[in-house]
């Protein structure tokens, strides 16, 4: 396994229990509370994992063509990130701030896993 792909696999996993530690704690404000937690950073971990897919699945090439995916992951990422707020605050009536709450958490989580990527 590649560097890049061990890297994000850890982030993943990172962004996940950050998320799962989060949902824990708004549990006793109500299960509303808990899911949007769960939501609001399971979206994150769900595009994170779609932007290492598509920024480290073109082997090798130009570097023109490297950054055009990481590029596209990343766009993709913030994409499925903000149609699952949508879908979650408007479809499910889910609370903002547990969502928002479990979003800070993956992305902190995120940030963690690369400065431990040793």
């Amino acid at each position: 396994m590649s560097a890049g792909r061990r890297l994000a696999l850890r982030a993943t996993v990172f962004q996940a229990g950050a998320t799962a530690l989060v949902a824990l704690t708004f549990l006793p404000h109500g299960l509303p509370s808990a899911l949007g937690a769960l939501v609001g950073g399971g979206a994150l971990v769900a595009g994170s994992a779609i932007a290492a897919l598509v920024a480290l699945g073109g082997g090798v090439g130009p570097a023109g063509a490297a950054i055009t995916r990481l590029l596209a992951g990343v766009v993709l990422k913030w994409v499925v990130v903000l149609v699952v707020f949508v879908l979650g605050l408007a479809g499910f009536g889910l609370p903002p701030l547990p969502m928002l709450a479990g979003l800070l958490a993956a992305t902190l989580a995120f940030v963690l896993a690369q400065i431990l990527k040793r």
